[in-house]
């Protein structure tokens, strides 16, 4: 039973590592993510020249789009970066609370346990929505700015909360809606409980390796008090 599996998941865990967009909120549900990705080829096409690296035009996920410029055109990193994490900064302003997902956050503090958000979003963005709603965390770790490698499926935001926490892998666990965020916790130790937040994806996080899948942020909460 989800449940029991919850509660003995989370029973021995001192501090709890979020991800953002999806157990928090999500992003983009005021300012789709195909237009965001969309402002920032806009801002960026006058750099290219002639040379527009195929699928950019039509990419719809922004943070894919931060990954291909590092890799095709590491000298725009820096400036995509900057770009998402203003256009993130408008998009929290429209985020929509994911259900639970504050539950959650102020249960962990109930139950005298740390928050810690780890996110490929921006740190700017997501501070700012945590502080719209008045809710608490320890630290917040997105990505590193102008540094696309460090989100995850790469380990680094995880190992540099655990750092800041002064935490050991057995006293953490991670909350996260995707198999990068899956394995992300495996490369640092740390088990994750996957939120299957749509159809489809309860088998996609269970494969990934998540120590136990629930569809509910309201039954992370529950488990946790």
């Amino acid at each position: 039973m989800t449940a029991t599996q919850l509660a003995s998941t989370l029973r021995p865990v001192k501090h709890v590592f979020f991800d953002f967009d999806g157990p928090v909120c999500a992003v983009f549900a005021g300012l789709p993510a195909r237009d965001v990705a969309g402002q920032m080829y806009e801002a960026l096409r006058p750099s290219l020249g002639s040379a527009i690296p195929e699928g950019w035009a039509t990419e719809t996920d922004p943070l894919a789009l931060l990954r291909s410029v590092a890799d095709a055109r590491p000298d725009l990193t820096s400036m995509a970066d900057s770009l998402l994490a203003s256009l993130e900064t408008e998009a929290v302003v429209l985020a929509a609370e994911t259900p639970g997902g504050e539950s959650a956050i102020r249960a962990c503090a109930d139950s005298g346990r740390s928050v810690w958000i780890v996110s490929n979003n921006s740190g700017t963005a997501i501070r700012m929505y945590l502080t719209s709603r008045g809710l608490d965390v320890a630290g917040v770790f997105g990505r590193v700015p102008g540094d696309p490698a460090s989100m995850k499926p790469s380990p680094r935001l995880l190992l540099d909360a655990m750092s800041a926490s002064s935490a050991a892998p057995a006293s953490c666990v991670f909350i996260g809606d995707a198999a990068r965020d899956v394995e992300a916790g495996t490369a640092a130790g740390v088990a994750t409980i996957g939120y299957a937040n749509k159809a489809g994806k309860a088998a996609t996080l269970a494969a990934a390796g998540a120590v136990v899948v629930t569809d509910s942020m309201d039954a992370i909460a529950n488990a946790l008090r």
